[in-house]
């Protein structure tokens, strides 16, 4: 008997990736999980400077020399007087001669890479939205990622070495938002949220698996630690051009439904489910829908001012929160503490940060934890200011980590959230500029880490005072828990309205 005869007709998005996804297996979430692998090499070259760019510990050739033994750096001593405890080429510090160099030189292949994300996330994040789609912007950012680390390697002088940063920052800075995008949407509202922590989890894992590759590459030079972690993420993009498929609901707000029913199959045939329903009455829309031009995600953004506000509310609390998450890790040093044990135990804070997040998607309110979480990461930063005789440097560490950690827990919330408070058609154009104000937090935190160095306050102190006061720009979001993702701004809109309509504006 036809199936067009026997079964329910399919009429939302919504209902049809359920239908797909209802199988008696759950190996339909394997291309999304290895999607989410991105975030580890996303990870790796966010934080790679933290050992590439560090200023390596110094000795004195001659004990007996009290000049050179009573210094606390070497830009006053006889180039002679003294040697790097680590290969010379261990950094770029000591391979290029930048310990005496002004703080804004020292900072700024940190700052570059930066700013290189945040110009590449609003130059080409709204290719996913349009042409391009979530694929295959997501390999085309993997693979020019890879390459331009390798590039790195080739570097002969800081300036040369900073420009590479800026094209790595440049390509890496859709990675994580299409990672996150794709794979929430090929995977039903059962698997959203526990793919959604794996992506923290996978960041997390780059992120600790720097100082273990750090450390085994101490004696070695810098150069090596960019080609073991730039070769594997292109090995990773050839995966994901092979293995995954376009997100269906982006194929349907595009107008392309035969593609879209043919990756919905797909999708049900991995999950062990035939599919027995008709696709004729499936939502589609044609492409006036959602402009196919570069920027016209951009313009309806811009021309709804519930979305504005949206946007701008999120994107402040995202700005407080990027400079303290990327910039504390960068920190951790101007604790005295040993730098690799320090890294390490900040990259391990954001695994219960990934746990705590799942939980708390589900069941606590998305605004409430932000604020909450926020206010604790500015007190604990504030508190780290605080010199080493009112709080000894074992419980500044372990205060800087609680700080970490609900910082982390903050960022994982407001990608997520972010997600539900968006369509389809803006969605990945939402998340990039969210994580855009994230980066932006990263491009102004090597400059206030270098300053740090000098004044405590200029870091902890200006982390903690910031990512409290964005923090409060939360209350003027609406709460997500609970609710269905829509596709078009329409639909979203109506339930704006709706909402004002029971609960005031």
């Amino acid at each position: 008997m036809s199936d067009e005869t026997t079964a329910p007709l399919l009429s939302s998005i919504d209902d049809t990736i359920e239908s797909c996804m209802s199988g008696p297996h759950i190996t339909h979430i394997l291309p999304s999980l290895l999607v989410a692998l991105a975030w580890v090499f996303d990870a790796q070259q966010t934080f790679i400077s933290v050992f590439t760019d560090v200023e390596p510990t110094w000795h004195c050739k001659n004990p007996e020399d009290t000049i050179c033994s009573s210094s606390s750096s070497p830009c006053n001593l006889e180039r002679s007087s003294w040697a790097w405890d680590a290969p010379t080429d261990s950094s770029i510090v000591s391979d290029w001669d930048l310990q005496c160099s002004a703080p804004a030189l020292i900072s700024l292949p940190a700052s570059a890479y930066f700013m290189g994300c945040l110009i590449g996330g609003l130059l080409i994040a709204t290719f996913a939205d349009s042409f391009l789609g979530r694929k295959r912007l997501l390999v085309f950012s993997v693979v020019a990622m890879s390459m331009s680390g390798i590039a790195v390697v080739l570097s002969p002088n800081i300036w040369i070495y900073a420009s590479m940063r800026f094209v790595c920052g440049f390509a890496r800075a859709t990675v994580g938002t299409c990672a996150m995008v794709l794979s929430t949407e090929i995977v039903g509202k059962k698997w959203r949220d526990f793919v959604s922590i794996f992506s923290f989890v996978c960041f997390t894992m780059g992120f600790l698996s720097l100082p273990m590759i750090a450390y085994l590459c101490r004696m070695m030079s810098w150069r090596v630690l960019y080609l073991w972690t730039s070769v594997p993420s292109l090995c990773y993009a050839i995966l994901v051009h092979f293995l995954v498929q376009e997100s269906p609901r982006w194929l349907l707000v595009r107008g392309r439904k035969d593609e879209a029913i043919e990756t919905l199959r797909t999708i049900a045939a991995l999950s062990g489910n035939i599919i027995t329903s008709s696709f004729s009455r499936l939502q589609c829309f044609d492409e006036q829908t959602c402009d196919t031009g570069a920027l016209s995600t951009m313009k309806m953004l811009w021309h709804r001012k519930w979305a504005m506000r949206r946007l701008t509310a999120i994107m402040t609390v995202g700005l407080g929160v990027g400079l303290f998450y990327y910039g504390m890790p960068l920190n951790v040093g101007n604790l005295g503490s040993n730098l690799y044990l320090s890294v390490t135990f900040n990259a391990l804070a954001e695994f219960p940060a990934a746990l705590v997040t799942f939980f708390l998607v589900g069941k606590i309110n998305r605004r409430s934890s932000l604020l909450t979480l926020s206010t604790i990461s500015g007190i604990c930063s504030l508190c780290c200011v605080l010199n080493n005789e009112l709080i000894p440097e074992r419980v500044q560490m372990v205060i800087e980590i609680v700080s970490f950690f609900s910082a982390c827990t903050c960022f994982n919330i407001i990608m997520i959230y972010t997600i539900e408070l968006f369509p389809t058609c803006v969605r990945n154009s939402a998340l990039a500029l969210t994580r855009q104000a994230l980066v932006l937090g990263g491009v102004l935190a090597p400059i206030l880490v270098v300053k740090g160095r000098e004044k405590k306050f200029w870091s902890f102190g200006v982390f903690g005072l910031v990512i409290f006061c964005c923090g409060l720009f939360t209350v003027c979001l609406p709460e997500t828990r609970g609710r269905s993702i829509c596709d078009t701004m329409e639909e979203e809109e109506y339930k704006e309205t709706d909402n004002q309509a029971r609960n005031g504006p």
